[in-house]
């Protein structure tokens, strides 16, 4: 179901962008270009069927005076975009090359007939077909003469960088005589076929007229979508450029914790199964699958962690150091304070990773081995009972913290959610963001410490006088939580409150914090 949500358009020859003066001998949309031959397999298939449809209560019948809509076209997105029209209280008329055929496909209110009969009446008519079956509507030039025309088509990566003009543009050329609109097109068919509650709610649009965009921002509001104007058609290539896009805010967070991974898993490798190997000609490559991982995963995740909350420091510094905020932070730091959201969410990941994994630690048959050889030892130590209080305790303390520090990462992670974010104000949103997510910051680094306990100051584990890989991690959130800490101070908080509130250092604007007596300060009325 997905899978035919996504609209993907195949390549094709390039039309020329000349007007509709001719009948063109080629007709038909994207999803009916062939009426001789039947719908087979999934296709054959509608996104919802037609007995959801006639069930729903919230799909009542479509009163008389009811705003109607055309479509042209019925492939998957034609199919779902009828669906939301009907049951938003629209009525629906689908143009098609072969009404029986596809009629089956569409909700029993909408109305399934030929091309030239649906563009007849409505003023609103929907093109959802692909670019090069523009041409084939040049006969129905005349009829469309006056009427707004809604793109809702993505090219593909080859075909936008083949075309200079976008879908929309070179749907205008061809009908000079239409209001074309750019709409729908970054709203998936399975978004609209299951509302706006399960998808993305916001529309954009852009037209060279406004009473057109104020239209089809009306009937995105009563669809339940958030229209968003992008200004004239001319901004059409850049919305079509959206939907092609894989994920463009997670590029560099993803590389950073690819190469902190890389990096670490390589210490790790050095430390624990190549020293071994070269100094006591010990084979421990069998750790490499699991083991190794296992301790490279939270040393990402914690440094990651780090680095979601470093930005927020810098800036206060750099803030304090100016005297204002009114002037830009560099560029990188600009980037790096817009990806946190990524960063924490990418923490949280291998946070979880690592759980998992040390849950698969006691399955390993290694693991087994060890517990029989111990045993053994144990036995012919002749020892009775083997228990050493202060590890017993250290491992209750750093179980409980690191359960304690995910369940503030999940936390996190769970409100960085849209559906939540927007459920919370900007207080309680704000609360659990920073202040929480500094608590997980301090929990994380009690667990490490916890881990490390005495290791740091004991020779045998310096392998190849390299220190172990805890001491590393914890450098960069012992730096964050004491300059957090200096933060708090007095002298330094109420200087970078008045700094956030508009004072400037050395200039016109100043004010007096409330109940602050001590400097006779003007109010600002930034």
């Amino acid at each position: 179901m997905a899978a035919e949500a996504h609209r993907q358009q195949g390549s094709c020859p390039t039309i020329p962008s000349e007007g509709c003066g001719k009948s063109p001998e080629k007709k038909g949309s994207a999803a009916d270009s062939r009426p001789g031959t039947a719908m087979s397999g999934e296709m054959d298939k509608p996104l919802i069927s037609r007995r959801l449809v006639d069930s729903d209560g919230s799909l009542a019948e479509v009163p008389k005076e009811a705003l109607k809509v055309g479509i042209l076209g019925s492939g998957d997105f034609a199919r779902s975009l009828a669906t939301r029209l009907v049951g938003s209280g629209f009525s629906v008329v689908v143009g098609s090359r072969n009404p029986k055929r596809t009629a089956a496909l569409f909700p029993s209110l909408a109305q399934v007939t030929f091309q030239e009969e649906a563009v007849s009446s409505p003023e609103v008519i929907f093109v959802a077909m692909f670019r090069e079956h523009y041409s084939s509507l040049c006969s129905l030039a005349d009829q469309l003469a006056g009427k707004i025309l809604v793109d809702v088509s993505n090219p593909t990566e080859k075909e936008h960088l083949q075309h200079r003009q976008s879908n929309a543009e070179y749907l205008a050329s061809l009908f000079p005589a239409c209001t074309v609109v750019k709409a729908f097109n970054v709203i998936s068919a399975w978004a609209l076929q299951a509302g706006p509650r399960d998808g993305n709610r916001q529309v954009l649009i852009c037209s060279d007229q406004p009473e057109a965009k104020r239209t089809i921002s009306e009937m995105a509001r009563a669809m339940g979508f958030t229209p968003l104007d992008m200004g004239s058609l001319a901004s059409a290539r850049e919305v079509e450029a959206i939907p092609l896009r894989l994920l463009p805010s997670w590029k560099v967070p993803t590389l950073l914790a690819l190469g902190l991974f890389v990096c670490f898993y390589t210490y790790n490798f050095i430390r624990d199964v190549l020293q071994p190997y070269i100094r006591k000609d010990e084979n421990k490559f069998y750790k490499m699958p699991l083991s190794v991982v296992n301790t490279t995963l939270p040393c990402v995740a914690y440094v990651l962690l780090s680095l979601v909350y470093l930005p927020g420091v810098l800036a206060a510094a750099l803030q304090l150091r100016r005297g204002t905020k009114y002037q830009r932070f560099p560029d990188w730091l600009d980037h790096w304070l817009q990806h946190r959201k990524q960063i924490g969410l990418l923490s949280f990941f291998f946070a979880m990773l690592h759980a998992l994994y040390s849950f698969c630690l006691p399955l390993r048959r290694s693991h087994r081995y060890d517990l029989v050889n111990l045993a053994v030892k144990q036995v012919l130590a002749n020892k009775s009972r083997l228990w050493v209080e202060e590890e017993v305790w250290r491992m209750e303390i750093y179980l409980s913290l690191g359960v304690l520090a995910l369940g503030m990462l999940s936390l996190l992670a769970v409100t960085s959610l849209p559906s939540i974010a927007n459920s919370l104000n900007w207080k309680e949103f704000s609360f659990v963001q920073s202040t929480l997510g500094f608590v997980a910051l301090i929990l994380s680094t009690m667990h490490t410490l916890t881990y490390g306990w005495t290791r740091a100051f004991e020779e045998n584990h310096y392998k190849f006088y390299l220190p172990p890989t805890f001491t590393l991690t914890l450098l960069l959130p012992c730096v964050i939580i004491l300059a957090k800490g200096l933060f708090l101070l007095p002298c330094l908080s109420r200087r970078l409150t008045k700094i956030r509130r508009g004072w400037e250092k050395d200039g016109a604007v100043k004010f007096m914090l409330p109940g602050d007596h001590t400097q006779g300060e003007k109010t600002s009325h930034v």
